[in-house]
């Protein structure tokens, strides 16, 4: 372990417990040692070492379940944005990552269309939206809530598609012979879980999501779909 008089005493034992994590000692989905085993072990006070699980369990390395202990939390799931503006589909990413991918359907309605959403789609503030609303998993376990916008007119007969378990990118090319490919714009910013979203993706009131507002253009760069995704930090990840 790192000099005492370098780095803190919890930051040592953080250290310690992570490379535990990465070295395999530890597996995903594992129960780790208590607080007071953890104590005696590296001869620190519990709350020395509850500084050091509160943070690892804060960047997602572990995950608290209420009278059970402390656990492995599952390994995130790596989401490549390649070559430009380029993404990979979700359920394409979980598929490599030796997971199942799923989806659960929220809501579906039509809504009136947005000052950014007319500008990118070319239509009329008369214009109407089908929106999409579902919480997408891996291997069960809730990982984001997707928002899907589409124009109405041309996408309605998505009404009538089956939503839950399918790919939004594989729905889409289905039905339309589209597919997105591009993205013409693209955000990622951090942001809060609401009250509804906690209770979505089964988080804490006020957890970090990254929140991702992107606008996907065809295989021909024409606009088809804006996605605004919430995705729970500590199950996710964006690799540039």
């Amino acid at each position: 372990m790192p000099d005492s008089n370098v780095v803190p005493l919890y930051q040592q034992i953080k250290e310690d417990i992570k490379a535990a994590i990465e070295g395999g000692k530890y597996k995903p989905n594992e129960k780790i040692p208590a607080e007071p085993e953890l104590s005696a072990e590296y001869s620190v006070s519990r709350i020395t070492v509850r500084r050091a699980v509160e943070e690892l369990c804060n960047e997602g390395y572990l995950v608290k379940m209420q009278g059970r202990g402390t656990f492995v939390s599952t390994p995130r799931i790596h989401r490549k944005m390649t070559g430009g503006n380029k993404m990979e589909s979700f359920s394409k990413t979980c598929r490599e990552s030796g997971m199942v991918p799923g989806a659960r359907l929220l809501d579906r309605k039509i809504v009136p269309v947005r000052e950014d959403e007319k500008a990118f789609f070319g239509c009329s503030e008369d214009d109407l939206l089908l929106y999409i609303k579902r919480v997408r998993t891996a291997d069960g376990r809730p990982i984001f809530e997707e928002n899907l916008f589409f124009p109405y007119q041309e996408f309605k007969s998505l009404m009538q598609m089956e939503w839950n378990d399918t790919s939004a990118f594989e729905t889409i090319r289905g039905l339309t012979g589209r597919w997105p490919v591009d993205t013409a714009h693209r955000t990622i910013e951090v942001t809060r879980a609401s009250a509804e979203q906690a209770q979505e993706l089964n988080v804490p009131l006020g957890d970090p999501l990254l929140f991702l507002n992107a606008y996907f253009l065809d295989q021909n760069g024409k606009p088809l779909v804006i996605g605004r995704q919430y995705y729970v930090g500590s199950r996710y990840m964006f690799e540039l």
